[in-house]
């Protein structure tokens, strides 16, 4: 009866470990699909754009990956250099760079 119940608990657990990259997946997919729609609706530049400009100001830096905030129309993108992670707020109505942190 005991290796039941472990048998069983193991299987929940793996079980519930495997939902959680779904869920972070939707959440990325609802930022992506609120991006497109802000560009399509001509609120945003297209990304490519952004990027671009960006990556032109980052003097070798790798392009890590980015998020966008549908609220203030925001695109966040992350770059590494010698072993810095940074992180540049760009206006995603203009392109511009509006902030920097390390």
């Amino acid at each position: 009866m005991t290796s039941r119940s472990l048998i069983f608990g193991l299987g929940a657990a793996l079980a519930a470990a495997a939902m959680i990259p779904v869920a972070d997946a939707g959440g990325r997919r609802d930022e992506q699909d609120a991006a497109r729609r802000a560009m399509l609706e001509g609120q945003v530049m297209p990304f490519a754009m952004i990027k671009r400009r960006v990556d032109a100001q980052m003097a070798g830096a790798t392009y890590v990956g980015s998020e966008f905030n549908p609220s203030t129309n925001r695109y966040r993108l992350k770059y590494v250099k010698d072993g810095k992670v940074m992180w540049v707020d760009a206006d995603g109505r203009t392109g511009d760079i509006i902030g920097w942190a390390r």
